[in-house]
């Protein structure tokens, strides 16, 4: 969740740090700090607020000549955003300067031991206290005062640690939370995202968990948190530093928005076999006699992807013919889930490094399952846990609020439904005609992304109201509970999914003249049916959003506004519908005058429980 940069090398490192912390902003956090070593003496400098608040304070003491340092922007977990409580941390004596992501789980017990030794403690954080663990073991030695502490320490970290009069070298490590070394000429660099250093090496290593890094101007060990050698591999960084830029759009959501036809294509590209009416998925890494004998997934994921994986369950079950689950993370690595040889779990999120999820897919391994994974970060923990998956190839999400990579996971689910579909009950034909509708998605979602200006209309018209519904049936229930949390997350505004027959059941009653509802109305099975309940909501007063089947005139009888999108089958129909209310959500945060990009309280890649 928080962002880590460390450097070492050749280069003035504030000027990197800075850089650093900026290209992570887009991740979520409240403040943040930065340490260098200035001629065998630790400086740090630190604040509530933004990076750019923190450069303008520091970068006018900064002296010239210090070549290492660690910053970081925090995301609050224990004690509310303040200078005190930013990081870097330091021990008591100002000797060593530590910044984390994750939660010592221990601390209080930690901390209390640590008083009774006679430390005085200066913040809230659990942070701190690892610090003052460090700079108690610190006798010179930097690496066995971090092995030394870490081995107290219950819980999730990434770390980066430096010693005022140790100033070549750098430590890292991590558990649970992610952590990379950029390779470059006589400098290194670590960050707990490759977007942070992509602008200096493409080099990269992945750290693997409980794992410790020993960075110098000239060389790096890896090693295990006993500090013993390990193996590793440098991998290469397939993007830009310019992808990482707005193009010209005024928020990197609106820019990821519009990229989706791009994301989409590229998450089918080799993938999607229209001749054969079938797809490939090499990464799967199982044969097909293993897919034949599967006779039931569960799909594990949170937020937006576990609305993906709703889509997918509906997906597996019609078309394939496998009998699907889907569970929050969050609540299944706390149960005990009967999993048998025969049961397959896919685990789904963007960046790879969901803490929930990861320890769903540990108990998943743990009970003898095969465990799939679907996400967007090469390198990223669930990619080297999983026995398998898919990458989606998306491109780097900076806002947020989750749009391409949501897309891009349903175009994925869709491909595995076909594969498995292919196998197991639909014929040649009807595999064509699947494929051939996949094919067709990206211009159609040009064609939705043409209304832009329309949409922003409709916005203009319902940014004041203060809550929403949004309702949709069948394949396009979740992707009304995905259009409901896109307009939470970036707008404030209160907002609800429901299954449009379930409006009956109790949401009814909120129905007014002040209670937008955005009805996804496409012409499927279900459309009569989402007819009937518009006409409830009208005849209580209500006014209707519809997304609707282009062609549709009877819709305009019964909704105030209505956005169309092209005809496609049933199963693809959400990678359509959800294009114009990841726009509504973003037009009407834009009106309310939003931290798009990054909404408050939230963070990109959540990795504390």
């Amino acid at each position: 969740m928080c962002g880590i940069v460390g450097y070492v090398g050749k280069r003035e490192a504030f000027p990197v740090l800075i850089e650093g912390l900026s290209a992570l902003e887009y991740r979520g956090y409240d403040s943040a700090g930065v340490a260098l070593i200035d001629k065998g003496s630790l400086v740090v400098w630190k604040n509530k607020g933004k990076v750019a608040q923190l450069k303008a304070f520091a970068e006018k003491k900064v002296k010239p000549g210090s070549t290492i340092g660690i910053a970081h922007t925090r995301w609050a977990t224990h004690g509310v955003p303040s200078q005190a409580n930013a990081h870097p941390h330091t021990d008591a004596k100002n000797r060593i300067a530590l910044v984390h992501n994750g939660i010592i789980e221990n601390y209080a017990a930690l901390k209390d031991k640590l008083k009774k030794e006679g430390v005085v403690f200066k913040s809230e954080t659990d942070t701190e206290v690892l610090a003052q663990l460090v700079g108690k073991y610190y006798k010179g030695d930097l690496v066995g005062a971090v092995s030394q502490a870490l081995a107290e320490v219950d819980g999730t970290f990434g770390i980066a640690v430096i010693a005022g009069d140790n100033p070549d070298v750098l430590v890292g490590a991590r558990r649970g939370s992610p952590l990379v070394v950029g390779v470059g000429d006589g400098e290194y660099f670590l960050a707990s995202d490759a977007s942070a250093i992509v602008r200096y090496t493409k080099r990269v290593i992945y750290l693997k968990d409980s794992s410790l890094v020993v960075l110098n101007r000239s060389d790096h060990t890896i090693m295990d948190l006993d500090k013993k050698v390990m193996t590793y591999e440098i991998q290469h960084v397939d993007y830009t530093a310019e992808a990482l830029a707005k193009g010209g759009f005024p928020h990197f959501m609106l820019k990821e928005i519009f990229e989706q036809p791009d994301t989409i294509r590229n998450a089918m590209r080799g993938r999607l076999l229209v001749d054969d009416g079938s797809a490939r998925l090499d990464g799967l890494n199982l044969v097909m006699q293993q897919l034949r004998q599967i006779n039931r997934i569960i799909f594990v994921a949170c937020g937006t992807s576990w609305h993906a994986a709703l889509v997918g369950e509906h997906m597996m079950e019609e078309i394939a013919g496998v009998s699907a689950e889907v569970e929050y993370a969050s609540e299944f690595r706390y149960r005990n889930p009967i999993i048998d040889p025969h049961t397959l779990v896919f685990v789904i999120s963007q960046s790879g490094e969901t803490a929930d999820t990861l320890a769903a897919l540990r108990e998943a391994a743990n009970k003898g399952a095969t465990v799939l994974g679907i996400c967007n970060a090469v390198g990223s923990s669930i990619a080297r846990e999983t026995h398998g998956g898919v990458y989606l190839h998306a491109g780097p999400e900076i806002g947020v609020a989750s749009t391409k990579a949501f897309t891009s996971q349903l175009t994925v689910l869709a491909l595995l439904t076909l594969l498995l579909g292919r196998m197991r009950r639909i014929s040649h034909d009807e595999g064509i005609t699947i494929a051939q509708a996949l094919q067709e998605i990206p211009e159609q979602v040009k064609k939705i992304l043409k209304q832009n200006a329309a949409i922003k209309d409709i916005a203009k018209r319902y940014w004041k109201h203060n809550n929403f519904i949004y309702l949709g049936r069948s394949y396009n229930f979740p992707v009304a509970l995905e259009g409901a949390l896109k307009l939470k997350e970036i707008s404030y505004i209160h907002a609800e999914g429901y299954p449009a027959a379930e409006m009956k059941h109790g949401p009814i009653a909120l129905i007014d003249k002040d209670l937008p509802s955005v009805v996804i109305a496409l012409k499927d099975s279900v459309y009569e049916k989402v007819l009937s309940n518009i006409q409830e909501i009208n005849a209580r007063g209500g006014q209707v959003i519809a997304i609707a089947t282009e062609g549709d005139k009877n819709i305009k009888k019964y909704a105030a506004h209505v956005i169309y999108v092209p005809k496609t089958i049933p199963m693809l129909s959400p990678l359509l519908s959800v294009i114009p209310l990841q726009l509504l959500a973003y037009h009407i945060a834009a009106f309310r005058k939003c931290e798009i990009d990054q909404p408050r309280n939230l963070a990109k890649s959540v990795t504390v429980e």
